[in-house]
């Protein structure tokens, strides 16, 4: 096996509004409920990009939020250390001002002087004590205020946070269980053709309106490579064939090149699989599908969707199995992975 190098998976936990795309209507051919299930999944797919920005935004967001509320935690302990040096420096003042008889009355203060000009300077000290006094308790009381007013604020920020990522672990759980769904379905559906031999018909997928300015892509947007060609295993009568790419069942797979289809198949160890006739006289496979979006004879372009992924025939879990082939059957495959990089497509 070939060590795999991991790309980017699609983000399954969308967004809210994906919740409801199973509602929206399907347009494809032939059995309504095989191909409702199947537009209902390339639907999801179809909104990834998109969903998976927003709750990438979110996130953002959220560490943002959390940014805001450690700072103002940090400004709290600043607060909290001056506040403490307020109480103390105020706490000075007072005691002074009682050592110059500031407890006592004024009147007092005269009966028992034995230096009235004393008693008059003493006196105009006790008044700047006092104002000392008044302002540092109302410096004091400020800070206090800000103090209480900062703390509320931190509060309401970690609560906002904690409800933001409440709200989007609550999202992610609710869309995983409906793609899970989804893709059982569509699985149980592919194999239910396989076992019978024919496929079920072609699903019309509503496609984004992307178009390619590179004449090829990988087979597949986002994927982890898994089983290279040459390598060795239990399920290959010989070396195994092709390069796989291990993506969730339902994952929208692309035409790699233009060209015309000239097989679709429902049977045998590839399952569910798509041939393409490529101009420069190339074949590409595509295979253990879920469904196909294409016809036989029918020409597509770079990027175009031409099926779902799946885990149909012999296959071992969720992938793509892509194959790169001098004619089109079994047996004339060569390695994909340099064929791909020599038309400017690395995976």
């Amino acid at each position: 096996m070939r060590p795999s190098r991991r790309h980017p998976l699609l983000v399954p936990a969308l967004l809210s509004a994906l919740v409801v795309l199973a509602a929206r209507p399907a347009a494809a051919e032939g059995d309504g409920e095989d191909l409702d299930i199947s537009a209902q999944v390339a639907r999801l797919y179809e909104d990834a990009s998109v969903a998976t920005g927003q709750y990438e935004a979110g996130r953002q967001d959220a560490e943002a939020q959390r940014g805001r509320a450690e700072r103002a935690e940090r400004l709290l302990a600043r607060e909290r250390q001056e506040i403490a040096v307020l109480h103390e420096d105020l706490g000075r003042i007072v005691r002074a001002h009682y050592r110059q008889g500031g407890g006592l009355p004024y009147t007092a203060q005269i009966l028992f002087a034995k230096d009235p000009d004393g008693l008059m300077r003493g006196q105009h000290a006790v008044r700047r004590a006092d104002l000392a006094v008044a302002g540092a308790v109302a410096k004091s009381r400020r800070a206090e205020g800000r103090l209480a007013e900062d703390e509320a604020k931190a509060r309401s920020e970690w609560q906002a946070l904690e409800k933001r990522s409440g709200e989007l672990a609550a999202i992610k759980r609710t869309i995983e269980a409906k793609l899970d769904e989804a893709r059982s379905a569509l699985q149980s559906r592919a194999d239910a053709s396989v076992a019978a031999g024919s496929c079920r018909g072609t699903v019309r997928l509503d496609q984004p309106p992307v178009q390619f300015t590179r004449a090829w892509v990988a087979p597949v947007e986002t994927y982890e490579l898994s089983a290279g060609f040459g390598s060795g295993g239990e399920h290959w009568a010989h070396r195994h064939t092709g390069q796989d790419f291990a993506v969730p069942i339902g994952t929208p797979v692309r035409a790699a090149g233009a060209g015309r289809v000239v097989r679709v198949s429902c049977g045998g160890a590839f399952g569910i699989e798509v041939v393409i006739e490529h101009p420069d006289g190339y074949y590409t496979q595509y295979a253990h599908l879920a469904s196909v979006a294409v016809d036989q004879g029918q020409r597509v372009s770079t990027g175009e969707w031409i099926g779902q992924s799946g885990t149909s025939g012999n296959s071992t879990g969720p992938h793509l199995h892509f194959e790169v082939r001098v004619t089109p059957d079994m047996g004339s495959a060569i390695d994909p992975v340099p064929w791909l990089a020599g038309h400017g497509v690395v995976v």
